[in-house]
């Protein structure tokens, strides 16, 4: 992990008047899986949108692989390399299981992976491949939505929120099939509200208070108390 994929410098981005990235600026190398934490409000999914150019940023700068990505349309980010699992997953609702997967896929990028590649990793939804996607449990469903981001065959996954609303047993089993998905090379950003985990799973660790850093570092690197003061701002 020596080179830089994904570089945002000194973001700054506001809703109307209220500043929700304040002067934010952080890194993501090859092959890393970087956690992203903090209490909620703190900008972690405003940072997400930020990336993939739902959000505009007002100061800063976004680059991928050198590139900026200032004022490029959300498909044009996805064609280039970076997909988000969203927060809340967001199917479509009337679509099956394989058509929201085959949807994931319409960038075209080459890549390893493909619809029986997903199936592969997540036997279930080959079963459940012909049921409307909202009708599968809450677990099945994040399934779906990971599926839905690895069929653009990105270099830069965005997992917002991995466990929200799941049971213990089904956010083991998720995060279970975690070096499945990213021995493909992948390069990731994880936000996730249990701190505990985020940190088993990652390379470093990104602490956000109050929409800029306030720690970061080896996920190894910390203890419990410097962590809990970056969290709360204590």
């Amino acid at each position: 992990m020596t080179d830089t994929v994904l570089e945002i410098d000194g973001l700054s981005v506001f809703y109307g008047s209220a500043q929700a990235i304040n002067d934010l600026s952080l890194s993501l190398a090859r092959g890393e899986m970087l956690a992203l934490i903090g209490a909620n409000g703190a900008g972690k999914s405003t940072l997400f949108k930020a990336i993939c150019g739902m959000v505009p940023a007002r100061d800063g700068d976004i680059r991928f692989k050198g590139d900026s990505l200032k004022g490029v349309r959300p498909a044009r980010i996805t064609e280039r390399g970076i997909a988000m699992v969203p927060e809340g997953r967001r199917l479509f609702r009337s679509l099956s299981v394989e058509e929201n997967l085959v949807l994931g896929g319409y960038v075209k990028r080459p890549g390893p992976w493909t619809l029986d590649k997903v199936y592969s990793i997540f036997p279930v939804l080959k079963e459940r491949r012909h049921q409307p996607a909202t009708s599968l449990s809450g677990g099945q469903q994040q399934m779906v939505a990971i599926g839905r981001a690895l069929m653009s065959n990105p270099e830069v996954l965005l997992l917002d929120e991995l466990s929200l609303g799941l049971a213990p047993v089904i956010i083991r089993d998720i995060y279970a099939l975690l070096p499945k998905i990213l021995g493909e090379g992948l390069s990731t950003i994880l936000v996730e509200q249990d701190v505990t985990r985020a940190l088993s799973v990652s390379n470093r660790v990104v602490c956000m208070l109050e929409g800029h850093v306030s720690l970061q570092g080896r996920s190894d690197a910390f203890t419990h108390a410097e962590i809990s003061a970056a969290y709360f701002g204590t």
